[in-house]
């Protein structure tokens, strides 16, 4: 069975050390049941020391936003693997974001750069692909989210496949307040994302990669996504924020695993 998985994007949020410290130490002990769910907590560059110090001991995982795909070099204002590893369990890359913004340092082949890179490191990849309100409308989703899924596995060695995990993330969903409906949104993570990655490696390692669903998540609608079963957790924006980020882990676990 794949471990349900919920991480916290905060985006470029709560990037001063006070309050980063002040969210982290309400959620231990509020997230201190939770034993079957994964949680990890993705904040800015800018207090990643301090949280993996904190957090070095306890069951909430640490990633980073973006990561370059060299160890050094001439990248002003670039992250290395390096320069992670030993502090970050997890890398988020290819958000839709920065997707969106960054060019060719955001492009598939970038991707698949960043993903060797990240595995090389011993940090585990959370890769986003979804498609845009457009492409939705024109019934493309399948097929530009397939290819993202395909290309980022293109230097992944199938052994280990298993190591990354996707998020599905329709770009028209996200920070809109817009969710896909569980029932698309299991039917694309299954159908497409998983059928894509088969492709790449085989069907069996394909069923042990982990996908969560990301846009516009919040604790009234986790529950519906947890019951499909495709999806293994979600990426949290806006409502991972406040200490209330708790109550949207809790009520995961509960609806995967049964009461707390």
């Amino acid at each position: 069975m794949r471990r349900p998985l919920i991480a916290a994007n905060w985006k470029m949020n709560l990037g001063r050390t006070d309050e980063a410290l002040a969210l982290v130490r309400r959620l231990r002990p509020a997230l201190s049941s939770v034993t079957l769910t994964e949680v990890a907590i993705c904040p800015p560059f800018t207090v990643l020391p301090e949280l993996a110090v904190v957090l070095g001991p306890s069951a909430i995982a640490l990633g980073a936003q973006t990561m370059h795909w060299e160890d050094s070099g001439a990248h002003t204002g670039e992250v290395s693997p390096v320069m992670l590893e030993g502090r970050c369990d997890y890398v988020i890359i290819g958000h839709s974001e920065r997707r969106a913004s960054q060019g060719t340092s955001a492009s598939d082949r970038a991707i698949s750069r960043k993903v060797r890179a990240a595995l090389d490191h011993g940090i585990a990849p959370i890769v986003c692909v979804g498609e845009s309100g457009e492409q939705r409308d024109a019934g493309a989703t399948d097929e530009f989210v397939g290819e993202q899924v395909r290309a980022s596995l293109a230097g992944v060695a199938p052994a280990e496949a298993e190591r990354l995990v996707f998020a599905y993330e329709p770009i028209w969903a996200i920070g809109s307040g817009r969710a896909a409906t569980p029932a698309d949104a299991n039917r694309v993570i299954g159908l497409t994302i998983r059928g894509a990655a088969a492709e790449v490696l085989d069907e069996p390692r394909a069923q042990r990669i982990r996908v969560l669903y990301g846009g516009s998540v919040n604790t009234n609608n986790i529950a519906k996504f947890m019951r499909m079963p495709e999806i293994d957790g979600a990426l949290v924006g806006g409502a991972s924020l406040t200490p209330e980020f708790a109550d949207l882990v809790r009520a995961a676990e509960a609806e995967r695993n049964g009461p707390l």
